[in-house]
């Protein structure tokens, strides 16, 4: 997903610039219910900012509102200066999103989801777009998926071609919405570097939704944690680990459910 106009697109990824975003006293409603309110934080040009929290915290409520696709309660977010909210702001910052479902289109190959966008947009000839789209698959080690579809795909696969098809659009600001959900540990660090690397690649400003603390402490330069609708901390990973606020060490601890029905398991099968 982007909301890029063509016209305002680069000729090369590495002409693109890095922008700045400001989330100011942000608060969101739906009826009487408060998702979150008075949300302050900052990501800096080239930075990975990690927003975490856990389940129902209002993470990808306050993600649809940094890209305009609702209308904040109250506050505003702004990149570069320009409020998201404004249309002519979507249609002059280069901004993709990488969904947490990965939102493919089934009925086309892994190489007709990365071109859609630019053939819909006339971003060049066939010529020139079969160039960005073999880039974009060679960064992500999916040559050989080109003309798969995506239900063959694993899920983690599934993941870096939509991260792919994100990095077609030459973003200045890419948003990632839970990106190592549902993915084992080994495919979760296979994306952490990813992600890791395209900032490295492309200097683009990278903001990570997510509730993965090792994703967060491994590659975030700074890390805010969302809870019960409030932000309760800004900072580095090395800053987060150091509070000793409770609320911060308890979600930092790992939590084991003795009551789950595995270990229930493990406790029949012991005493049989």
């Amino acid at each position: 997903m982007t909301f890029c106009s063509p016209a305002a697109k680069p000729s090369s990824p590495q002409e693109a610039s890095a922008v700045d975003v400001k989330v100011e006293a942000l608060s969101k409603n739906y009826g009487d219910l408060h998702v979150f309110r008075n949300i302050s934080f900052e990501v800096k040009p080239g930075e990975i900012f990690v927003l975490m929290g856990p389940s129902g915290s209002g993470k990808s409520v306050l993600l649809r509102q940094m890209v305009g696709l609702e209308r904040p309660t109250s506050g505003r977010v702004t990149i570069d200066g320009h409020d998201t909210a404004l249309p002519e702001t979507r249609q002059n910052v280069r901004i993709a999103l990488v969904f947490q479902a990965g939102a493919l289109f089934n009925s086309l190959s892994v190489y007709d989801n990365l071109a859609l966008y630019l053939r819909e947009h006339r971003s060049g000839d066939e010529a020139a777009i079969k160039e960005k789209v073999t880039h974009a698959l060679r960064i992500l080690s999916l040559e050989e998926t080109a003309q798969k579809f995506p239900s063959e795909l694993s899920g983690g696969m599934q993941k870096r071609v939509a991260i792919a098809r994100a990095l077609v659009m030459e973003p200045q600001l890419l948003l990632y919405d839970e990106p190592t959900s549902e993915l084992d540990p080994v495919m979760s660090a296979s994306i952490s570097e990813i992600i890791a690397s395209l900032k490295d690649q492309y200097h683009v400003t990278s903001l990570v939704i997510s509730h993965d603390r090792d994703l967060a402490l491994a590659i975030g330069d700074r890390v805010g944690l969302l809870m019960e609708g409030e932000l309760i901390f800004v900072g580095t990973p090395a800053e987060l680990q150091a509070s000793r606020d409770p609320r911060i060490v308890d979600f930092l601890s790992p939590k084991i459910d003795l009551h789950h029905p595995r270990f229930k398991r493990l406790e029949n099968s012991s005493s049989s």
